[in-house]
């Protein structure tokens, strides 16, 4: 039987009068892999730092196993008064670790233990705390964020290193895909309390919505009961003459139960105002190509985005994705090329830094930027208090400054910020960094209705997954070169052969490379159809139906024996239109065949 290598049991604590565990427990085995999950606010740090002994609980046992070591990665980490890398790595380490290990996994993830840790990128200064805890080599790792500002090489680079490690894992992380890869148990945070699921984090989801869906019932079946105790009472003839003084105190224990038990926190109401639709053609960018100095950044790269095209741009930190967006959208100026907006463009950004959120502002002044506290959402005006409601925040929060919210917080009031502006052409730089899972979902939600064009940097692959038609990164043989890939990013890995960045890592395949509009290759077809598939299928009777129209209607037009005699051009120009509209009669109808029969086969398989 695995030993318990730490152990926390009936665990209380309060935070300024408010409760944040009621009875919570955590146990951790050898070899475990846990997702430790929750909202934002739930106490999952909190948590961590009470396994790893760094917060004294109210009441209740911490246990931990004699002679285990435990290695703590913070979400802030802080490699202040150290004089190199190599250095930070290093005081991680006990009398019997071995500081050669630490500095080959730095150079593995590009970093020079020779350098100094000041004016270190928020994803550098992650992959040296990464690379600390790791070398190590503890009983038990406990990894706060592990992958937050890590682009998707490092992430994989991670995940790699986690699986062979016979360490002990409790992990917090945001990325679904991570946690899916890695974990085997779950333990959820929730209302105080700690539920485990025995279930890794694949499962999580499913299991989670059946618990709140189960509960939901048994409160209403409460209330009911309630209620049918409370009938007796006032009419009950036992009741007239003498209470039942046992069923009394029942009612009482039901009603204080069902007056105490604390319901799920709501989900964020995110809704995303549409503009009005943009030209057919939102970006046209021809021969596009920018250099730094003597580093060529973009070489020779031409796009064309359509109204209601996604297109996710992913690649390694530094590859040039946040410049390439900036040129797109006309931000900034190519060193050679021409880039085309469309018509009637509203462009909407969320930038990566959440730049827009000055530190001394209120959070109301981010919504509508100081000009007062209503805000316009959808045509309905409304306060600026009732509207960040939708995003989670507390009727107080409105007034307070921008340096009060969390890392959690400034995420969702930036997006509160951008989804208040109407726009036709969405950019979202890196939009999932520091939301929990719920809000993540009601985003992706969103997202996949919107109606405008969308431009998507992020390293969530699931996200990406989820939402995009396209895919644009570099060349595996020239990283100057950017190239768009069909479908998702698992559709693009297929068909390049590696992911961005992991050229190296694993033996070279040969990539697939094909046009957007080319069919795919049977070999990176994956089970389920792709989002544009679904719209397609989705929406292509309707389409049918619309061109099955006009061509009656053009044939009964120029079935009149004197359109000819009247009018030659009309009748021209009525005969083209036919012929025009029975041939993209004819291909839709085979686009839809060729989808209905693999949706089949789909749910045949």
């Amino acid at each position: 039987m695995p030993t318990q290598l730490i152990s926390l049991a009936e665990i209380d604590l309060s935070i300024g009068g408010e409760t944040l565990f009621d009875k919570a427990t955590l146990a951790v085995q050898e070899r475990a892999r846990i997702a430790l999950v929750g909202r934002n606010g739930s106490g999952k740090s909190t948590l961590m730092k009470i396994a790893a002994g760094l917060v004294e609980p109210d009441a209740g046992e911490r246990f931990i196993h004699p002679g285990v070591t435990v290695r703590y990665l913070p979400q802030e980490p802080d490699a202040s008064g150290f004089k190199t890398l190599g250095e930070y790595v290093a005081s991680g380490l006990d009398e019997m670790g071995d500081p050669h290990l630490g500095e080959a996994m730095l150079e593995e993830l590009g970093l020079t233990p020779d350098a100094s840790p000041q004016g270190l990128s928020g994803g550098e200064l992650r992959r040296a705390a990464n690379v600390q805890a790791l070398s190590a080599k503890p009983d038990i790792l406990l990894l706060d964020e592990p992958t937050n500002h890590l682009d998707i090489p490092a992430i994989a680079w991670l995940e790699n290193k986690l699986r062979q490690t016979a360490s002990a894992l409790v992990l917090i992380s945001h990325d679904r895909r991570f946690l899916q890869t890695i974990t085997t148990e779950t333990v959820w945070i929730d209302r105080g309390a700690t539920r485990a699921t025995g279930k890794g984090f694949r499962e999580f989801e499913s299991w989670r919505d059946k618990f709140l869906e189960e509960e939901e019932q048994a409160l209403h079946k409460l209330g009911r009961k309630i209620v049918a105790e409370e009938h007796w009472m006032r009419y009950g003839v036992t009741a007239r003459r003498k209470r039942n003084m046992r069923r009394v105190g029942e009612l009482q224990a039901m009603r204080k139960q069902l007056k105490e038990t604390r319901r799920p926190q709501g989900a964020a109401n995110i809704s995303i105002q549409s503009g009005g639709a943009s030209g057919k053609r939102a970006v046209v960018a021809e021969h596009i190509s920018k250099s730094f100095g003597d580093c060529t950044i973009i070489d020779d790269f031409s796009i064309e985005i359509a109204r209601g095209d996604r297109i996710g741009i992913v690649g390694p930190n530094g590859a040039g994705k946040t410049t390439l967006i900036n040129i797109l959208t006309g931000a900034l100026t190519p060193g050679t090329g021409k880039v085309t907006l469309g018509t009637n463009l509203d462009i909407v950004s969320l930038d990566q830094r959440r730049a827009s959120l000055k530190p001394e502002m209120r959070v109301a002044d981010a919504i509508n930027d100081s000009t007062g506290d209503w805000v316009t959402i959808n045509g309905h005006k409304r306060h600026v208090a009732t509207y960040l409601k939708d995003f989670l925040f507390e009727a107080e929060q409105w007034r307070q400054p921008v340096t009060a919210l969390s890392g959690g917080e400034r995420g969702r009031l930036a997006l509160a910020a951008a989804m208040a502006r109407p726009s036709n052409l969405l950019i979202l730089d890196e939009p999932t960094n520091d939301l929990d899972l719920e809000t993540l979902e009601m985003l992706e939600e969103q997202l996949a209705a919107y109606e405008g064009t969308l431009l998507l940097i992020s390293h969530d692959r699931q996200f990406l997954d989820n939402l995009v038609t396209s895919v644009v990164t570099t060349d595996p043989d020239r990283s100057a070169r950017w190239i768009r890939y069909a479908g998702g990013y698992d559709d693009m890995v297929a068909q390049r052969g590696s992911a961005p960045g992991m050229e190296n890592a694993a033996p070279k395949t040969k990539p697939l490379k094909q046009a957007v509009t080319g069919a795919r290759p049977k070999s990176a077809a994956k089970a389920k159809l792709s989002y544009k598939e679904q719209y397609a299928l989705k929406n292509l009777p309707g389409e049918i139906d619309t061109l099955q129209t006009q061509i009656a209607a053009l044939k009964t037009k120029l079935e009149d024996p004197d359109l000819f005699a009247k009018d030659a051009a009309l009748f021209d120009i009525a005969a083209k239109d036919l012929a025009a509209a029975e041939e993209s009669l004819a291909a839709k109808e085979e686009e839809w065949l060729t989808l209905e029969m693999r949706r089949e086969e789909i749910e045949s398989a």
